[in-house]
């Protein structure tokens, strides 16, 4: 490991953004300093006044290996990631076959690691109807927390729970203080739209605020029962947040994040056709919009994640426009960090709120808390250089994932990475990558050490 300082104008620490030389020896940081003592021997690059930040980390993947690498697969996520500004991600149970929902499929998902990991990785484990007796056997494996839908998940090996299922499993779980994040969506027939399948508007239609609403509704009576940590995954209805707000206030241990998808466009711009704007729940109108960034805000949400969740053209049924049948998904991950700072910039947010949606709170739901997320001392050296101020389009051509489909082809975004650095190492630069393969398992439990 090299022994170098990274001095900038903008360091992004704990106490907000300061002028600073970060000292990373041996992988870690080894001290945040105001200025270098005159007998500091070690490298020193001076970045003037580029923003040096602590890895973005994305607890809300889906990678799709095995089995589906077709769709994605850990060698083109994890460059993606890299190109982004992303150190740290944490893969989803589904969409790869087999689901993670046994301790042999978990096993055969970390058989499909070498040679793939460019970033630090860690895995959801996979709750469904019937697996509880896995649950235990997927922790002393080392999964993070488990994951449920509440609704069709799209992959049918991969089934919702019902309220019986969470009542079993809930208890383990908060046994052994791991979260449950969950898809929270009750569908109901009655409430399926008919009509266009090409009008987005119908799509919006056929998954209603309500279906949200009633789910959260359930998580949080289930979560102030049985004490276990629980996360619902993507946000997308404002007219939750003022009952996870009380919830909070009342001291339950619920934690909530959105997408950047939800916080960056509007329902009223989406086309007709324009399958590639699909996902579940939908991207919903502008005032649902603007209280999703006041909730932000005001810390009810606690953070953004990209639900990154590609697939081959051919499911997302781009010629026919089929909102109805088309794969729901949205591909988003190597711009997880510009996206949100264009959104935020013009909403008068900080750099530093910046770094506590994408680093600080998703390390705290990730169980990484103590070693990553924050530039301190004793904090792995996972950094990015990045420039807030410069711009860049979204192109086919400067896209690392596997397909290159996604709704912010040609935006134009703020906020340009341009260095990441995994545990020390110099990994990208300036568009390029510098080091592949040094990535992490990132394992709970006894063999939490790694990485």
């Amino acid at each position: 490991m090299t022994d170098f300082a990274l001095k900038s104008s903008q360091v992004i620490t704990p106490d907000g953004i300061r002028q600073a030389v970060v000292w990373v020896n041996n992988g870690r940081i080894a001290d945040v300093l105001s200025e270098l003592p005159s007998d500091f021997s070690s490298v020193v690059h001076d970045l003037g006044d580029k923003v040096v930040m602590a890895g973005v980390i994305d607890p809300h993947v889906h990678i799709n290996e095995p089995g589906r690498t077709d769709w994605e697969g850990f060698d083109t996520a994890t460059r993606a990631a890299l190109a982004g500004g992303l150190t740290t991600l944490v893969d989803m149970p589904l969409n790869s076959s087999p689901v993670t929902t046994t301790a042999d499929a978990f096993d055969q998902k970390l058989a499909a690691l070498p040679g793939k990991l460019h970033t630090h990785c860690g895995f959801w484990g996979g709750l469904v109807p019937g697996n509880t007796n896995e649950i235990e056997p997927l922790i002393e494996k080392g999964v993070l927390g488990f994951k449920a839908f509440l609704t069709h998940s799209g992959i049918d090996e991969f089934p919702n729970t019902s309220e019986n299922d969470l009542r079993k499993a809930m208890p383990i779980l908060a046994r052994y203080n791991l979260p449950l994040l969950v898809h929270c969506e009750l569908s109901t027939d009655e409430t399926r739209a008919t009509g266009e399948v090409r009008s987005y508007q119908n799509y919006l239609a056929s998954r209603p605020k309500e279906w949200e609403d009633n789910a959260i509704a359930l998580m949080i009576r289930l979560c102030e029962e049985f004490n276990c940590r629980t996360h619902i995954v993507h946000l997308s209805s404002a007219n939750s947040i003022e009952p996870i707000a009380r919830a909070k206030q009342n001291g339950l241990p619920l934690t909530v994040e959105t997408a950047q998808h939800y916080l960056f466009f509007e329902a009223e711009g989406i086309p007709d056709g324009q399958t590639q704007f699909k996902c579940a729940p939908p991207i919903r109108e502008r005032t649902n919009r603007n209280r999703l960034w006041e909730a932000l805000k005001g810390g009810i949400i606690d953070f953004v994640a990209t639900d990154h969740s590609p697939a081959p053209a051919e499911l997302k049924l781009l010629e026919s426009g089929n909102f109805m049948k088309a794969w729901g998904g949205i591909a988003s991950l190597q711009f997880a960090l510009p996206v949100l700072w264009t959104a935020a910039r013009q909403r008068g947010c900080t750099l530093s709120d910046i770094a506590r949606w994408l680093c600080e709170k998703p390390a705290v739901l990730a169980g990484l808390a103590g070693r990553k997320g924050k530039i301190a001392k004793g904090f792995d050296a996972d950094l990015i250089v990045w420039d807030p101020a410069e711009t860049f389009v979204v192109s086919e051509s400067i896209l690392e994932h596997k397909h290159k489909i996604t709704p912010y082809l040609n935006e134009a975004l703020y906020g340009v990475v341009e260095q990441t650095y995994l545990a020390g190492d110099l990994v990208f630069k300036q568009g390029n990558f510098s080091g592949l393969n040094m990535g992490k398992v990132l394992l709970n439990g006894p063999t939490k050490g790694q990485g």
